[in-house]
């Protein structure tokens, strides 16, 4: 069992050839009333041109948070990043002039929020919303901006497009909001796409469509999307790689058939036995014991100890490393063998 320094592994084999983006050794700190959250501890990963890169996790876990730091959207203060870069064609976008980042961000690294309903000003129609994004960064008139609108949402399947311009956001239904929330964030044809959670509240069927369209406009456009979800069934068919994270810290990382067919994590083994299978019908549906940390007081070495079946002695004391598997895939587990082995004891 080797000890490498954390992440060498992550970047593509070719390590002359910079990555679209790159995340190293990110950490984001909240000052808040109780104490200091450490909500991001040290996560690093890397996206090219054309790949998925889902990253998974419970609620808390430091996805959504990470994303955030890309995008440059946290109130600072009460966040801080204390260290890491997060480089885009090799640029450390977290050393830019905000003016410099305002230049990246929504034209050329875009994202697309959690909750449709939210982040759509309830005010004003979708169409105006879509054609601010021309008008502003393309100096484009109403009428343009209008007419692109309406292209934008025939692009994303949207019934009517043309009538349903004119609508406002809670005239929509819920798959219909977040297809809107899609258009946008494709505006200006970005080279990377951060989709925090696209298919919450949605029903299966409508969550199928919604990851479908989003694997249509990356073929189309060869852009790189980061898929921030909890749930290892959506991203099944969609991703190439999966960076699992629990408590602010990656825990693994793999092409996405590896851990499908063996995960070397206790915690993204727990994630893939949660979901429900055909097989498995009036069976209980496994659930992971426990709760995820508190990160005003995380537990002592590894976070995931109190509620892991593998857990030794030196788990409760040493912070594990990312071990490195194979040239693209690591675990942050002192006994992944035993869980690639699927024993425990």
């Amino acid at each position: 069992m080797t000890n490498p320094s954390v992440d060498t592994h992550l970047l593509p084999a070719d390590r002359s050839a910079e990555p679209l983006l790159a995340v190293d050794n990110l950490h984001v700190e909240f000052k808040t009333r109780q104490g200091l959250v450490r909500a991001v501890n040290g996560v690093s990963y890397s996206l090219s041109a054309g790949e998925t890169l889902a990253v998974l996790g419970e609620s808390g876990s430091g996805k959504s948070v990470t994303a955030q730091a890309i995008m440059g959207i946290l109130d600072m203060p009460p966040a801080r990043i204390p260290k890491g870069e997060v480089r885009f064609h090799g640029t450390d976008m977290l050393r830019l002039s905000e003016e410099a980042r305002t230049q990246i961000r929504g034209q050329r690294i875009a994202m697309i929020f959690q909750d449709a309903l939210s982040a759509l000003n309830p005010v004003f129609t979708v169409g105006w919303q879509i054609a601010e994004m021309f008008r502003v960064h393309k100096g484009m008139s109403k009428k343009q901006g209008y007419a692109k609108a309406v292209e934008l949402m025939e692009r994303v399947r949207i019934p009517a497009a043309k009538q349903r311009v004119h609508d406002y956001p809670h005239q929509f239904s819920g798959g219909m909001r977040q297809r809107i929330m899609i258009a946008m964030s494709i505006a200006l044809d970005p080279e990377v796409l951060i989709a925090d959670e696209p298919t919450t509240a949605l029903d299966v069927t409508v969550q199928a469509q919604i990851m479908e369209l989003l694997a249509e406009l990356q073929r189309e456009s060869n852009m790189g999307l980061i898929l921030i979800t909890h749930d290892l069934g959506v991203v099944a068919d969609v991703a190439d790689k999966i960076a699992v994270m629990y408590g602010g810290r990656i825990v693994e990382h793999a092409l996405v058939h590896d851990v499908y067919a063996s995960p070397a994590h206790p915690y993204s083994k727990g994630l893939l036995e949660s979901i429900p299978r055909v097989d498995l019908k009036g069976q209980d549906l496994y659930a992971i014991k426990g709760l995820p940390p508190n990160l005003l007081d995380m537990p002592t070495g590894c976070a995931f100890h109190p509620r892991c079946p593998y857990r030794r002695d030196n788990c409760v004391t040493d912070v594990p490393p990312l071990y490195e598997i194979s040239g693209t895939r690591s675990s942050a587990c002192h006994y992944f063998r035993e869980v690639l082995d699927g024993t425990s004891g």
